[in-house]
């Protein structure tokens, strides 16, 4: 394959960049017959890097404005009857998280079944669609309409389709070698794009190339995990705030010499999804880094308890096997998800991702629990 184009910062007012490598990895059969037949150009190789900024300045700037989200689960209808009623099969996976809808394709779905899609995810966490015949194009659309589509100043996309990003462990792995004892990458425990002012809402993944063996990915139900904590625990950490990372660093322009640096926000420990109402720890061990107003020591402890609450309960989490062609939809503000190395790059696996940006993380002390909401035990 022909080394990737060179392309510009995704914002103008970038001055300082950096041209990014160019990538000659073959791509996976399904994976290039699924982008030709979305006529997506190959000739000047892919996947498209976009120029990274140098400094991090710059890279805070990228969205760096209020806006206001109107969460397309908050105006369904309750019911979700228009969607459920088309589907062939509603199979819930576990007690607390997880859906798998059968006989729909998304890039078919009507504006009021995407509504209620958005308040199934919203109620399940992650939803699950196999066998879909779906373009980056049309995972982008279907992207926009959820709310602004994160376009990345550093990670490579599909060429000519910016805000689908190119999930290939294969080419990661060019990047910083991957092995058993340390797989790196997704396979840890994290939320994506913690770092943004308003943080990611909706992801939808794509795999259209999957390991026969392995490969899974699993999801944890911050619903679940906040109720995992007991009700004087809870007061504990309600209206807290906490400093949030990026996974990708820049350079300070004031000081270029004092090394890499993240990209820090601060958001709630708990917050409250706007379509359900329900409160969600919001916490990941990859990006949070520490509980503002409280020592390091006092913000560690409470910290690496909330994490192994989330990771560690089984009960609130769904581990899902892949098929080829299969789409995952989650919410980032309810979840936390980890991607499985254990076939260790044996067989490929290629996918496009594509995630919604929501609100601007709050919390109301008034809002119940997932559990209260459902008349269920929480005590």
């Amino acid at each position: 394959m022909a080394p990737s184009a060179i392309t510009e910062p995704i914002d103008s007012r970038i001055k300082d960049f950096v041209i990014q490598k160019k990538d000659t990895l073959p791509l996976p059969k399904e994976a290039r017959a699924r982008l030709e037949r979305a006529g997506i150009d190959l000739s000047n190789g892919y996947p498209e890097r976009p120029a990274k900024p140098l400094y991090l300045d710059d890279a805070i700037n990228i969205r760096n404005v209020d806006r206001e989200h109107v969460d397309a689960g908050a105006r369904a209808d309750k019911s979700k009857s228009s969607l459920l009623s088309a589907a062939k099969d509603v199979i819930h996976l576990t007690s607390h998280i997880g859906t798998e809808i059968v006989g729909l394709q998304l890039k078919d779905l009507t504006d009021q079944q995407k509504d209620e899609l958005a308040l199934l995810i919203a109620e399940r966490s992650v939803v699950f669609f196999r066998d879909q015949d779906i373009s980056p194009q049309q995972q982008k659309s279907l992207g926009e309409y959820y709310g602004e589509v994160e376009v990345h100043p550093q990670v490579p996309h599909v060429p000519g389709v910016a805000g689908v990003t190119i999930i290939w462990p294969a080419l990661q792995a060019t990047e910083r070698a991957a092995s058993f004892r340390n797989p790196g990458g997704a396979s840890r425990w994290h939320t994506d794009l913690v770092h943004e002012k308003h943080p990611a809402g909706i992801t939808h993944l794509h795999n259209d190339t999957v390991p026969s063996i392995g490969g899974d990915t699993l999801w944890a139900s911050g619903y679940a995990a906040y109720s995992k904590l007991s009700p004087d625990f809870r007061k504990i950490i309600d209206g807290k705030k906490a400093i949030y990372t990026s996974a990708h660093t820049y350079l300070d322009r004031n000081d270029p010499s004092a090394g890499p640096k993240y990209i820090e926000r601060v958001h709630p420990l708990v917050r409250v999804h706007p379509a359900t109402g329900w409160k969600s720890l919001f916490v990941n061990r990859a990006m949070t880094k520490s509980i503002v107003g409280l020592d390091k020591a006092e913000s560690d402890l409470i910290l690496n308890y909330l994490h192994d609450v989330y990771e560690k309960n089984v009960d609130i989490q769904v581990r899902f096997k892949w098929t080829p062609r299969t789409s995952a939809l989650w919410d980032n503000r309810i979840t936390i998800h980890n991607a499985s190395w254990d076939y260790e790059g044996t067989e490929p696996r290629h996918g496009t991702r594509v995630t919604s940006l929501a609100e601007k993380p709050y919390f109301d002390s008034e809002a119940p629990t997932r559990r209260q909401a459902l008349g269920l035990a929480d005590d």
